[in-house]
């Protein structure tokens, strides 16, 4: 399970929003819980989609110098990566198979659906260990 609190689940939604038609993308910040294996959310990071123009609309793509330089902002502040977020315009907020191939367990994906330019649904999933698949992550406030 992942603690989103309203603030940040706002964040994600609202940069789907800004970002549409194409994918916003960013990472999520906080802490692993040492107790039942769970993640807080204190933090989203944005960053800009560097995939090609003409394949935002359903990619997305951060560069390993954004990503260092979020964990690094992350470090500073005593956080760690616990996650990636995502859009999916005019789509539904689950996994592609694209999705699948370039994710790492332990990390938690949470992909907003934006429709018409109107954040929707907004769901948290968790790798399998073996890569196999994607499940459902529940999400308390």
């Amino acid at each position: 399970m992942i603690k989103l609190p309203d603030q940040q689940r706002d964040e994600i939604a609202a940069h789907g929003e800004r970002d549409y038609p194409y994918e916003c993308c960013g990472l999520l910040l906080g802490s692993f819980s040492e107790d039942d294996g769970g993640k807080i959310c204190s933090e989203t990071y944005p960053i800009s989609n560097a995939r090609e123009e003409e394949a935002k609309r359903n990619r997305f793509l951060i560069r390993p110098e954004e990503l260092m330089r979020g964990e690094k902002y992350a470090a500073s502040k005593g956080l760690d990566v616990i996650g990636f977020y995502h859009s999916h315009p005019d789509d539904r907020a689950v996994p592609s198979a694209y999705d699948l191939d370039h994710a790492w367990p332990l990390y938690s994906y949470i992909v907003v659906a934006v429709k018409s330019g109107r954040a929707e649904d907004l769901f948290s999933w968790e790798m399998e260990p073996d890569r196999s698949r994607f499940n459902e992550e529940e999400i308390l406030a």
